[in-house]
């Protein structure tokens, strides 16, 4: 969600009228039997659009409204958009693969601004969910976080280990934040054993540990180590546990995919990007 919407808007015609856009990313990966180069990659992404309350005076101003249009860029990854089509038009022959222009039906969009007005009289912008797309891959380098998981058994006794490093070439600039790891536990386990120290949660039975700011561009602030051992009251038969990761990042786009508008009666007067991830599992090797 945008923490604020666009500028202020100014009544004068002269002025070009501020929109404000924002790109939320969530990012679901599965990396298998221990190998950070074997991984299944999807991301989902929303893009709306904010409009100061103002606007909707210019538009009841304005009987010619000026079409308001929009390009996105960098797209050539992702497999599926999903426009809002009481909203939004597109012509599906663009010839570059990388970019693709959408447009505005005016009439629609003053018509859900001025319901907006309506509904939230005191609201200084309102939201407008524009689009949703998906990129899929199975190439790790689209993982901002890169995993590797083992579990070793000896009768009772489990022990899993999870390397991680960051992948400098997804969010070159981005800290991850907010960087939880989980582990579920079988119902039995005891005598809990981790390093570094993790948070042991007997009534859910899950390990938790919480890391600090991960930089994609410092190693030693970038990558680590964790492990655990515990013991069952009986030799584990099952599949070996998933680790799950939960991180945030902004200020880009995992997909790479950007928006600017066409024109000059508009102007986008802030982009805001993050991302989040969905499932992020790591599958242990035995």
């Amino acid at each position: 969600h945008l923490s604020r919407g666009p500028s202020p808007i100014s009544l004068s015609t002269q002025d070009a009228w501020p929109v404000a856009a924002a790109i939320t990313e969530y990012i679901n990966a599965y990396f298998k039997g221990g190998q950070h180069n074997r991984c299944l990659v999807k991301i989902t992404g929303d893009l709306m659009m904010s409009f100061p309350a103002g606007i909707t005076r210019i538009f009841t101003a304005n009987p010619n409204v000026p079409v308001l249009s929009f390009r996105l860029v960098n797209i050539s990854r992702i497999d599926h958009f999903l426009p809002n089509q009481k909203l939004l038009y597109s012509d599906p022959s663009q010839s570059d693969p990388d970019t693709r222009d959408f447009w505005f039906n005016m009439q629609a969009l003053q018509l859900y601004l001025q319901r907006e007005a309506e509904l939230n009289p005191q609201a200084s912008y309102y939201n407008i969910g524009v689009l949703k797309y998906q990129v899929s891959s199975q190439d790790p380098g689209r993982a901002p976080l890169l995993l590797s998981a083992e579990c070793q058994r000896s009768g009772t006794v489990t022990r899993v280990s999870l390397d991680y490093h960051c992948c400098p070439a997804t969010a070159p600039s981005t800290q991850l934040t907010a960087v939880q790891v989980l582990v579920p536990l079988d119902h039995t386990a005891a005598d809990v054993q981790c390093q570094p120290p993790a948070s042991w949660n007997a009534e859910d039975r899950r390990l938790l540990w919480k890391l600090p700011n991960l930089s994609p561009t410092n190693h030693s602030k970038g990558s680590g180590t964790l492990c655990a051992s515990w013991q069952c009251l009986e030799a584990p038969r099952g599949p070996p546990p998933s680790l799950a990761v939960q991180f945030v990042g902004s200020g880009t786009s995992l997909s790479g995919m950007d928006v600017e508008l066409v024109g000059t009666r508009y102007r986008m007067s802030l982009v805001k990007k993050r991302f989040a991830t969905g499932k992020y599992m790591a599958g242990c090797s035995l």
